[in-house]
Formats: structure tokens, C-alpha cells, sequence
């Protein structure tokens, strides 16, 4: 079983897994610790991650990048659409307000959910997970932003499960980030919380967590963001700057350029990060546009001048932050900074001024995300025993439900799992229908997601259902806010009281017009249809009143029918779960293909070299030319008609031309064998032959004659084969003389054998006649 961790990050991908010794960050393909985020459609086959990035220069518009950005969102989003204007592949409006990527593939024109291409991310990410640990890789835990919506938490899900993995859990980045901190960090208070501010400054966004830790224990108290600012923005800042000098200098637009617009994107953020550590660079770039070579200068200051509304916001989070877990500055002990984004000395010069204290890099900055979700994996595995530490996380949005267009309201607010619950958690509603019950899940406050994103999250048809009584029957649901960050109906029972009338009318409180919250009896029901109970418990909602409430009521399972706005569907899923199969198929017979085609062109090259000098004495002037001639028509027909073929066709090839070789190859083989050979049976007649002076007259003449007979079989079959010229087959093949030892070795044994043995019985027989 595996023990992974997934950080699907806007630019780049990390996967660390946990063994024995501790956390390791794998190495991909090209052994770097850090996969692009990439899917390129080339002319063949797909192209994903180091591989992606490598070939995106040539297929700019079937490559696929920042499609984190994309997923579980709605086209006509204004941010969506500032967003899509960046990129440089066409989109549409998909029929549930979705977007859909349009490439052409293989010839023909293709359409892609941002789903299914995270699937393509994560089938890579698998890949390389699995040739590294040589084993089959399922379980996981995934890092997501907290900002991400139920949508997008399902549309994780399933991507994932598309490319053949089951998350165990989607996690917080800032909650991983504070489990790989808090972990091996032992030198806590014992006197109370210690009070740590983590600071994600991403590619594309801006996340900070407030976070009490406690010897083996860490909670999340707040959790806030800013979804539209990342380090991708001050690499805007130079672009921007960058595209309108060169239009004044150089004459050249390179908005109207892709490639000259990926380019300059490209080179503006090694500018960036040259910026850190200097404070002034140079920007050089050879034929950016019309064969124009194009060079231009910036210095620190003036970076920091154009990004000073940027570096204005980053602050914006992490006051709300603060404010949320209630904490004033002076409480935080230390500021964790990490984040692809985070290495801006400005942007710690701003967080040292609003918290009081510089910022920390205990962290890997690109590598904690991964390393907490894969120790988070290790603590959710049966297979690895892991010091207990709990993980309290905090839910960002608040959530509120309605039953038939009426909000089902909690005492004093119509909120079920208000902002900042800890999560997992259950609770269990309450109702009394009389036919089906239709429950909203919706996002209660609008001002608390990020811009664009509907309040609504999905719908439950509970029923049908018939009670066994003219009066309204008691349904329980169970809500549960799940470790993924979910909201779903996980159960929903009819109960039916079988107890006599005057204690049913007992147990019936006075009706009210509206939903109220019951938290202290599950068995507290009013008689209004619009009355709801909720109780915050995951065990059985029937257990308050023991025992002889269990034996007077019986319970039934009711169906619950789901419907997620903007979800897939069972059969959506299932059909691009085959597509992914189809196009994996057709990858690794393509690369298959490549590989002996590849094979076949060396073969060719290096027998023909061989031919001319290794093999040229044992082959003859016929084998020769007829070998040459093959060798130059595979060769003229890999570069015309064999260019793009199948692997069965270059193996049918290779088959022929090892059929003319081979014969050659195996003279040239042998010959050194043989000698080898030959030595080995000479060593044995002289190792037998010495072994016969202890022995008697008898046995050494037996031996001696074996002997004899190997030597003479040997000298004559060597002259025979002496005789025959190199590049004729041999008479005497090495595997011959092996043969002759063996059986020499086997005979002289038997000897030795059936002598020693009655000798042993009279030796044995002379000490009991002793005795």
C-alpha cells in the first residue's frame, strides 16, 4: 500500500511519499523534485508534465497549463474570462455553465473538461509515483486551497478517480504546510497554545492560516485568502512593463505574438527571481519577435514602485486572518512564509511590519504542501504506525440548508455548518413529512467566497417513502461535512414510534411555526411540518431514552437521490474514465513504437559496423553483401516509408535482419566461449587425475581411462574444427565441450561414490564386533 502525497500546484506538481526512514520528494523523468503542471497534444500522442513544458514551445495552442484555475468554474465568470484572455488554447461555454478546451488531436477536433486534464496531471503524477516505488499506487492525500469550493473539492475527486486513484483525503495546503511544521517541532510551551501564522504565497493566489499548536495536537483557527494574487502577478507587473518598452524601442507587439507572448512571460519570471537576490538585472532576449533581438533593464526599486498595489493586498489576508481566530499580533509566536511566490524581499519586509517579527523559512517553500499530505496519508494508512498527533482543521465557508424553499434555521441563525466548524462533522436533522422531502445545501454568506462563485452547492430528494400511519412520519438525515470538505447527505431513516398513544402525545412538545435547534434530545419533535431538530452527533439519533426506546421504534433506509450543480455525472465519469483508458492506450503503444523503432535504427547502425570489422573473418563474402544490402534497405526504409509504423512492423523488421546476422554473431561468440570452454575441460582431466594418487589401483585406472577418452574426444574434434575456416559454422560449438566436462565430472563422481561406499560398511561393521 502507498503512502502519497499530491501537490497539484497552478504551475508546478510535487509528490512526496512517506517509507521507513521519513519523508522523501520523489524525482520525475528528469530527476527534478518540482513536475510542471503541463499537458501538450502533439501530432501523435500526449505529452505530460517535464515532457509537456519541453514541447509546448511547438504546440502552443494544444498545450494545456494553469488549469487549476479552470476547474469547477463557470464560463461567463468575469475573473474566468480575465483568465482564459492569458491563455492561449480555445475555449466554450459547456452546457452546464463549465468550460470546454478545444484542441485538434490526432487529426481530428477534440474537447476537453478541465476535469479530465487534472485526470491527465494525475495520471502522470501516478506514473512516476509508481516506476519510483515499484508498486501499484491508489491511496492518497491531496493539498487543495481552502478557497475551493464543494464544486471544485468534487471536481478533485474526480479527476482522481479518473486516473485511477482513491484520495483518502483532500487537505488544506496551509493545514498540510502546519502538520509537516508541527510534526517534528518539539520545542512547544507546555504553559498553553503556541500561536503560529502561516503565510502561503502561491503561483496564482494568496492563502494564511492561523494555527494553535499544543504538544501532539494542532488546530486551525482561521483561514483566509486573497484567490487572484500570486506570484504569476508581479511577473505580470514586468510583462506589462517589458511589452510597452519594446513597443517604443523596438517597434514590435508581442500581445499579437503567442510565442513571443510565452516568451517574454517565460523570461520576466526568471527576472523576477533574479530581483530577489539582486538589486538590478539585465533582460536578453535573442529573435523575441521579427527576428528582433530585444534587451531591456530594470532595478529593484522600480520593480517594487509598479507592484506597490500588489504588495498592498498581500496584507489584506492576513489581517483577516487574524481577526477570524480572534488573536491580536502580539499573540503570534512565529510567521511561517512559503510559496513559489513568497521569495520577494519586499513582501517579507511588509509581513516583518504588519506581524511585528521576520518571517520564518523553516520550511521547504515548494516541497511542505506535499511532505504534510503525505505524512497526513501515513496517519490515515492502516499499514504504518505513526506517533499519534490530531489534525483539527477549520472549515472556511458557512453552510446552511433549506427543505422546500424554507431555510432551516439553527436557534438564532439559519446556519448548519457555520465558518470556521471543525471538520469532519455530522448532524443529524429531524423532520416530519408526509411525502418527499427536498433538502438545498447553499453557501450562506456571499461576502465569505471568492468573487464569482454561486451561493448554490447541490440538492437531495429524500424519499419516497410511506409511513404506516395516517399521521406525518419522522425522518432522520444525517449531514455530514466531510474530511474532504464536502457536504453530502450521508443517511436518511423513517422512524415509526410504536408506543401507545398517551406516551406518543407525551413526548410532542407545543408546535412553532418555524425551524428551531434541539441539541439536547434526538426524541424532541414538534408537530409542524416545518419543524426541523438538529442535533450535532454522528452516532444513532435514537439512543437518548436506552433501551426501551430502541424495542418501541422501528427504523427503514430511505433513498437519497443527489444532485450537484455543475457535477458529473455517474455516467459522465464512467465515460471519461474510458477516454482516459483509450488515450494511456494509445500513448504507450506510441511510445512502445518509438522505443523499437529506436531499437531498430541501432541495430542497424551498429551491425553494420560490426560487419566491416568485429564479425568481417566470420563472415563470408556472400553473408556479407547479402547482410550490407538488408541493413541499407531497413535503413532507406525507416527514414521514408517506416517513419510512422507500428511496433509489430519495426519487430517484424529487426526479426529479419537478426536472421541473417544472427549466424555470424553466434561464430564470433563462440569462438571465445569455446576457448573458454576448452580451458574448463582441461582443468578437469588434470584436477581428476591428480585426485587418483590416494586412491586404489582399481579405482585410478577407472578414472585414468575417462580421462583419457575426454582428451582424445577433445584434441580431435579441436582439429577437426581448426580446420574449417572462421566464417563457417563449427563442428565443435562450446556448448558441446560444457557438456563433455559435465558429463566427465558426473562420471568420475559415480566412481568415487560406488567405491567409498563398501568401505564405509566394513568399517562400520569391524565397531560392532568391537563392541
Amino acid at each position: 500500500m502507498s503512502v502519497v502525497g499530491f501537490d497539484i500546484g497552478n504551475e508546478n506538481c510535487v509528490i512526496a511519499v512517506v517509507k521507513q526512514r521519513g519523508v522523501d520528494v520523489l524525482l520525475n523523468d528528469e530527476s527534478k523534485r518540482e513536475t510542471p503542471a503541463v499537458v501538450c497534444f502533439g501530432e501523435k500522442q500526449r505529452f505530460l508534465g517535464s515532457a509537456g513544458a519541453a514541447s509546448s514551445v511547438m504546440n502552443p495552442k494544444s498545450t494545456i497549463f494553469q488549469v487549476k484555475r479552470l476547474i469547477g468554474r463557470n464560463f461567463k465568470d468575469p475573473e474566468v474570462q480575465n483568465e482564459l484572455k492569458l491563455l492561449p488554447f480555445e475555449t466554450s461555454e459547456g452546457k452546464d455553465g463549465g468550460i470546454l478546451i478545444h484542441l485538434k488531436y490526432l487529426g481530428e477536433a477534440r474537447t476537453f473538461t478541465p476535469v479530465q486534464i487534472l485526470a491527465m496531471l494525475f495520471s502522470n503524477l501516478k506514473d512516476v509515483t509508481e516506476k519510483n516505488l515499484e508498486i501499484p499506487v491508489t491511496d492518497c492525500v491531496i493539498g487543495v486551497p481552502s478557497y475551493f469550493t464543494d464544486l471544485q473539492r468534487r471536481a478533485y475527486l474526480d479527476a482522481a478517480t479518473i486516473a485511477g486513484l482513491k484520495p483518502l483525503r483532500l487537505m488544506h495546503d496551509c493545514a498540510a504546510t502546519a502538520l509537516s511544521y508541527g510534526t517534528y517541532k518539539t520545542d512547544f510551551s507546555k504553559t498553553g497554545p503556541t500561536y503560529v501564522a502561516f503565510v502561503d504565497i502561491g503561483h496564482c493566489d494568496t492563502q494564511v492560516s492561523i494555527v494553535s499548536f499544543e504538544a501532539g495536537h494542532m488546530r486551525i483557527l482561521s483561514h483566509a485568502f486573497d484567490s487572484s494574487l500570486g506570484g504569476r502577478d508581479f511577473d505580470d507587473v514586468l510583462f506589462v512593463y517589458f511589452a510597452k518598452q519594446f513597443k517604443e524601442l523596438y517597434n514590435i507587439d508581442v500581445y499579437s505574438n503567442m510565442k513571443a507572448s510565452i516568451r517574454l512571460r517565460s523570461a520576466c519570471e526568471k527576472l523576477k527571481k533574479v530581483l530577489s537576490a539582486n538589486a538590478e538585472a539585465p533582460l536578453n532576449i535573442e529573435c523575441l519577435m521579427d527576428e528582433k533581438d530585444v534587451k531591456g533593464f530594470i532595478n529593484r526599486e522600480e520593480f517594487e514602485r509598479l507592484a506597490s498595489g500588489l504588495l498592498e493586498r498581500i496584507s489584506v489576508p492576513s489581517r483577516k486572518a487574524l481577526e477570524d481566530a480572534g488573536l491580536s499580533v502580539r499573540k503570534i509566536h512565529s510567521v511561517e512564509l512559503v510559496g513559489s511566490g513568497s521569495r520577494i524581499p519586499a513582501i517579507s519586509k511588509l509581513l516583518s511590519s504588519l506581524y511585528g517579527k521576520e518571517p520564518s523559512r523553516t520550511l521547504n517553500s515548494s516541497e511542505c504542501v506535499a511532505r504534510g499530505c503525505a505524512l497526513q496519508c501515513a496517519m490515515l494508512s492502516p499499514i504504518f504506525r505513526v506517533r499519534e498527533y490530531e489534525v483539527q482543521d477549520a472549515f472556511p465557508f458557512s453552510i446552511g440548508f433549506s427543505s422546500d424553499g424554507a431555510q432551516i434555521s439553527t436557534g438564532s441563525n439559519c446556519i448548519l455548518f457555520p465558518k470556521g466548524q471543525p471538520f469532519p462533522s455530522t448532524k443529524v436533522l429531524t423532520f416530519q413529512r408526509s411525502n418527499l422531502l427536498h433538502l438545498e445545501a447553499f453557501y450562506a454568506n456571499l461576502n465569505e467566497l471568492p468573487a464569482g462563485v454561486s451561493t448554490k452547492m447541490s440538492s437531495f430528494t429524500i424519499g419516497p417513502f410511506q409511513a404506516s400511519s395516517n399521521e406525518k412520519a419522522k425522518i432522520k438525515v444525517k449531514v455530514q461535512l466531510n474530511l474532504h470538505g464536502i457536504v453530502t447527505v450521508e443517511s436518511a431513516m423513517l422512524v415509526e414510534d410504536h408506543m401507545d398513544d398517551s406516551a406518543r402525545r407525551g413526548n410532542i412538545h407545543p408546535q412553532m411555526d418555524r425551524t428551531k435547534m434541539d441539541s439536547d434530545s434526538s426524541t424532541n419533535v414538534a408537530n409542524s411540518e416545518d419543524n426541523t431538530a438538529v442535533h450535532s452527533q454522528s452516532s444513532d439519533a435514537t439512543q437518548g431514552n436506552g433501551t426501551l426506546k430502541d424495542k418501541a421504534n422501528q427504523r427503514f433506509e430511505i433513498p437519497v437521490n443527489e444532485n450537484i450543480y455543475g457535477g458529473m455525472t455517474k455516467d459522465e465519469l464512467s465515460e471519461a474514465q474510458e477516454k482516459e483508458l483509450h488515450l494511456a492506450q494509445h500513448d504507450k503503444a506510441v511510445e512502445q513504437a518509438k522505443d523499437q523503432k529506436n531499437a531498430l535504427e541501432s541495430y542497424v547502425y551498429e551491425m553494420r559496423s560490426k560487419l566491416f570489422n568485429t564479425y568481417r573473418s566470420f563472415a563470408s563474402d556472400m553473408e556479407r553483401e547479402g547482410i550490407s544490402r538488408s541493413l541499407q534497405e531497413t535503413e532507406e526504409w525507416l527514414y521514408e516509408d517506416g517513419d510512422d509504423e507500428t511496433e509489430n512492423a519495426y519487430t517484424a523488421k529487426m526479426q529479419d535482419l537478426k536472421k541473417l546476422v544472427d549466424p555470424v554473431e553466434n561464430r564470433y561468440k563462440d569462438e571465445e566461449a569455446r576457448a573458454q570452454a576448452t580451458r574448463d575441460l582441461l582443468n578437469s582431466i588434470v584436477d581428476h587425475r591428480m585426485s587418483t594418487d590416494s586412491l586404489p589401483t582399481e579405482d585410478r585406472g577407472l578414472i585414468t581411462d575417462e580421462c583419457n577418452k575426454a582428451e582424445q574426444w577433445l584434441r580431435e574434434r579441436t582439429q577437426q574444427q581448426d580446420s574449417l575456416p572462421k566464417n563457417a559454422d563449427p563442428v565443435l560449438w562450446s556448448r558441446d565441450i560444457k557438456s563433455r566436462t559435465e558429463d566427465l565430472n558426473s562420471t568420475c563422481k559415480q566412481i568415487l561414490r560406488r567405491k567409498s561406499s563398501p568401505a564405509n560398511s566394513d568399517e562400520s561393521s569391524s565397531l560392532d564386533q568391537q563392541e
